[in-house]
């Protein structure tokens, strides 16, 4: 009886404790549950506490942003989009932090996306990407106007600003880049010092550069095209520390400023904004073509590249005005051939193209990483 009595007070303590883990887990779910009503409850208030449209990105693209944004604020009933310029990938990363008031709507980007920012916005809850391509724009090397005309190749622009480049000695080998002067790299190019001011790291003009201009120059050089694909990104993608490049940030006025400055130094940007500041800057023709709006337009000016803007599908609807905004910046009279943006530099998109955008626009098709695959 004892034995029996015994068991049974084991037997009672045994279904309490598990009792106490049920209720303890019960309650951890509850608050769990709580917690989460709380949260969902706090973000749709907060939805209605931001009224207007909130963009970052592009320093390239913000002009065309902040035109199409003073335009749909004075005509519709929404108010003026509030823009700011961080740079592309400065500007994708403020995207990619969240869903909510407190992140942004949309981001300009002269480069496209790429995979690793799809995941790292993915990870943050930004699951539905709509891209949307608004144009085209090349990337001008320029000097002051006060300089003398100047034209480089691509392997010029290369053995100018890697680096390390090949052994000038041809030894078969990559080395620090021993080319100080233009005429260091061809006798024809003048005798004075390479100084280039350029944008950083977050500039999507810098990521585009290095794709299309650096990576174009190299290739020229079987010694190169010989490495293994991690070895030649290095040797393509990585710019002199010793001065010879110089970071200027992301304002293009400030580069202009200090072309007008010291005329024997060059400096990048996009067309768009030397088309606006060609009584002060001249381009640099490269490979024998200058970057004008037909040579982009056409593809026979070897810098040029695609604008963007990306867009949260889980705003639309929710912060006003988005869907009035994107279809005015695709709209003919924007981004058409004779649209306002044109007026501004920016290189329209061809019309079967632009209508695509904007039907993209009618239908918030969000963006798959397969889309981005080379």
């Amino acid at each position: 009886m004892r034995a029996d009595s015994s068991l049974f007070v084991r037997a009672g303590r045994k279904a309490g404790r598990a009792a106490g883990r049920r209720t303890a887990r019960a309650r951890r779910r509850g608050l769990a549950a709580a917690a989460l009503l709380a949260a969902v409850v706090t973000a749709a208030q907060g939805q209605t506490a931001r009224d207007y449209i909130s963009i970052v990105g592009s320093s390239t693209v913000y002009p065309f942003a902040t035109v199409v944004a003073e335009r749909f604020g004075r005509a519709t009933r929404f108010k003026t989009p509030k823009i700011e310029a961080t740079g592309s990938g400065g500007g994708i990363k403020l995207f990619c932090n969240g869903i909510g008031v407190r992140h942004p709507d949309i981001v300009n980007s002269s480069r496209r996306i790429k995979p690793s920012e799809i995941e790292n916005c993915r990870r943050h809850g930004v699951d539905d990407i709509v891209e949307i391509v608004i144009g085209y724009d090349g990337i001008v090397l320029a000097t002051s106007r006060k300089a003398p005309p100047m034209s480089l190749t691509l392997p010029q622009v290369y053995l100018a600003l890697a680096k390390r480049v090949p052994d000038p000695s041809g030894a078969g080998r990559l080395v620090p880049n021993p080319y100080r002067t233009w005429a260091d790299i061809d006798p024809s190019l003048p005798a004075a010092r390479i100084e280039v001011l350029g944008p950083p790291p977050t500039s999507g003009t810098r990521d585009a550069f290095l794709e299309l201009a650096m990576e174009g120059g190299c290739d020229a050089f079987e010694l190169i095209r010989a490495l293994d694909p991690g070895e030649r990104l290095a040797a393509c993608h990585t710019i002199r520390e010793d001065g010879g490049y110089i970071e200027a940030g992301e304002n293009d006025n400030l580069i202009v400023q200090k072309l007008d400055a010291n005329p024997s130094a060059v400096g990048i940007f996009g067309y768009s904004f030397m088309d606006q500041n060609g009584d002060r800057v001249r381009p640099i023709a490269i490979d024998g073509i200058e970057p004008t709006f037909d040579s982009i337009a056409d593809g026979r000016y070897p810098i040029a590249r695609p604008l963007y803007f990306y867009v949260k599908k889980a705003h639309v609807g929710v912060i006003p005005g988005i869907e009035g905004y994107l279809r005015e910046f695709i709209s003919e009279s924007a981004a058409g051939d004779f649209g306002y943006l044109s007026e501004l530099g920016l290189v329209p998109l061809r019309d079967r193209e632009r209508l695509r955008m904007l039907e993209r626009v009618e239908t918030l098709e969000p963006l798959t990483l397969s889309a981005l695959a080379p």
